[in-house]
């Protein structure tokens, strides 16, 4: 019992540590309110290959299962193409963080992280934050990029839940 309170905790750490070194300068958070519940939210954006389905740029989304990671290929409505890396998933706390790999997008050192807590009256709110650099844009582009593309995709949930 000992060794695996160790081994945990040292997962922890080194989890914790990966993380920080892929995170960037710059910061990007945005929520929304939702009229349904915390678990039926998390039914709908909670599985990482699922952002196709409630994201109106993605068209596709192809899982790869890795050893330690399971990784996506998305594909936006222009042809162009992402791959993210799941860094860390938390289902008791409804949350996932993801790594881009590969994209077009003006960013490097990117580590987003995509939430769903519980807010009144039965009612859920989605966060969706990142951290990440500049990368062949100023930082105010960069992070309007970003928040576009966030703003996107929580109006469409939005649009779904709140009809």
């Amino acid at each position: 019992m000992f060794n695996t309170l160790i081994k945990t905790t040292l997962s922890a750490a080194l989890l914790a540590t990966a993380m920080t070194s892929f995170a960037g300068d710059l910061n990007v958070s945005k929520e929304i309110t939702v009229n349904a519940s915390p678990d039926t939210t998390w039914k709908m954006i909670g599985d990482f290959n699922h952002l196709d389905v409630w994201h109106p740029a993605i068209v596709s989304s192809v899982l790869t299962h890795g050893k330690t990671n399971d990784s996506r290929l998305l594909t936006l409505g222009n042809g162009a193409t992402l791959t993210e890396k799941q860094v860390a998933r938390d289902e008791a706390a409804r949350s996932y963080s993801y790594a881009i790999m590969a994209s077009p997008l003006p960013v490097a050192d990117y580590v987003g992280t995509i939430s769903v807590s519980a807010a009144a009256d039965g009612k859920s709110t989605v966060t969706w934050s990142s951290s990440f650099d500049a990368n062949g844009a100023t930082d105010a582009e960069a992070i309007e990029v970003v928040a576009g593309i966030y703003e996107a995709g929580l109006n469409n949930l939005d649009k779904h839940f709140n009809k």
